[in-house]
């Protein structure tokens, strides 16, 4: 059975920060203060709500491919077939030659029985398919191509074309939405810049794991065919691009072969690896389409990698992992579910984001972050004295994080009606111990010079002998 696994070849993440966010029935607050980590451990200024970090191993390791890629930077240049009667398909038009872009940003679900080799299969700009060079791959125009008549239209609106190079089996049946297909798949922008490739790409159709162009595509082919896909942005990277490589607004040709067609594995019937490999990958692309600010994607990929980072069995018992299985699972789903309550945070889903939160803290009960995000949703939900406990537990755990002490404040102000009688002060940190609970000062008054009393006393005495005054008078 074919388990697919994920190599990088780039910077993963970049990892945005959320900003404050704000339910419309409840108070407007300021912008939440965010707490960075520092190298000697101790947290000082900001509390970090994008997606969960990477732990040291894996970053290093990603930084390594990261070098990798980029020793092997150079364009390599395919030479064209020398064949007369192939280059005269082109007419007057010069070949062009295939290009290899420094960034290869692509999350590749690979075949681990081909893993070891991936680096170098996408390291090169050779083509994946050099019996086909013909034209339309190396030097038609885009435009020319969208308004070919050779060409199939796969959606309505004209904007995804294919044009058959060699038929599949016949008699054999498309893919259909659900299933896992291999795929050799290699694409290029329109300058023939290699931008994608892959000689044993895997994939779920539906799932979000490639873009849509691929999905609908693969769709449409039979098992053996080779294909040449073009796709509008509107089916691929659209606005954004994907940095550095995509710009925004890229159409991309793709050229395509379809391996093979098979039912997705019930992740319960896998080994605990190999579902510890789908779910993070599941987690990456989840991290993908956060950094583009797709929310509603973030969401869907993040609680499918839930479902796959699982140690129980259909009927609710323990496959027999192992104690380290059963460890890493269980950092794996505290990542996707602080990944997702952040998402739910950004599409505003303020219930969704407590109850993950939750979850949190169910697997890791002194996880400072949830901690502070579920303190912070129950204060502005206006449940003051839950969200009291629980932010006093993220500070006993945390002492000298700004954030907390300033959301500790903003709920004091918030019991007290709004008033500033009584007001937040914070404890240095080596004073607080094991007592972390707050302590009120009330506000001190500025005492004013002369008493109120005085000044309207005095006023009376004048206000009587005026009257007096006037009253001698006119009786004299």
């Amino acid at each position: 059975m074919q388990v697919a696994s994920i190599a990088l070849c780039s910077e993963m993440e970049t990892e945005p920060c959320c900003g404050e966010h704000e339910d419309p029935a409840l108070e407007r607050t300021v912008p939440e203060v965010r707490v960075s980590e520092h190298a000697d451990g101790d947290s000082h200024a900001e509390l970090p709500c994008g997606p969960e970090e990477e732990d040291e191993e894996l970053r290093g390791k990603e930084q390594a491919e990261t070098e990798s890629c980029a020793d092997e930077s150079k364009s390599v240049e395919v030479k064209t077939p020398s064949d007369p009667e192939q280059r005269g398909d082109t007419g007057c038009k010069e070949w062009r030659e295939l290009k290899k872009t420094n960034s290869w940003k692509m999350v590749r679900f690979q075949d681990p029985s081909t893993e070891d080799d991936v680096s170098e299969r996408d390291s090169s700009a050779e083509s994946l398919f050099p019996e086909y060079m013909m034209a339309e791959w190396t030097s038609s125009t885009f435009e020319e191509l969208f308004v070919a008549d050779d060409w199939q239209e796969i959606a309505e609106d004209q904007l995804l074309r294919k044009k058959v190079v060699e038929f599949g089996a016949p008699h054999t049946l498309s893919p259909t939405w659900g299933q896992e297909v291999t795929v050799k798949m290699q694409c290029v922008l329109e300058d023939r810049t290699v931008v994608e490739k892959d000689g044993n790409l895997v994939f779920v159709i539906g799932e979000g794991d490639v873009n849509q162009a691929l999905e609908e595509c693969v769709m449409s082919m039979q098992k053996g065919e080779i294909t040449l896909l073009l796709a509008d942005s509107l089916y691929a990277y659209g606005l954004l691009g994907r940095e550095p490589d995509i710009p925004a607004w890229a159409p991309l040709l793709y050229q395509l072969q379809l391996l093979d067609v098979r039912e997705k594995p019930d992740p319960l019937t896998l080994p605990i690896a190999d579902c510890i490999r789908i779910g993070n990958q599941k987690r990456e692309r989840g991290n993908f389409h956060f950094q583009r600010e797709e929310y509603s994607m973030a969401v869907r990929a993040y609680s499918m990698a839930l479902d796959v980072l699982t140690t129980r069995s259909r009927d609710g018992g323990d496959r027999g992992v192992k104690a380290e299985e059963e460890e890493e699972v269980r950092d794996y789903r505290v990542k996707c579910l602080n990944n997702l309550a952040t998402a739910h945070l950004k599409l505003e889903q303020y219930s969704e984001a407590l109850h993950t939160s939750r979850d949190v803290l169910t697997l890791e009960p002194n996880n400072v972050k949830s901690l502070f995000r579920v303190g912070k949703l129950q204060s502005d939900m206006g449940e003051y004295k839950e969200a009291m406990e629980v932010l006093k537990r993220a500070l006993k755990l945390e002492p000298t994080t700004k954030a907390i002490h300033a959301e500790l404040s903003k709920l004091v102000k918030r019991q007290s009606g709004g008033k500033d009688t009584q007001e937040w002060k914070a404890k240095p940190a080596e004073m607080l111990g094991e007592n972390i609970a707050p302590f009120l000062i009330p506000s001190k008054k500025k005492s004013s010079g002369i008493s109120w009393k005085f000044i309207l006393g005095a006023l009376v005495v004048a206000l009587i002998s005026l009257v007096m005054s006037m009253i001698l008078t006119a009786r004299n």
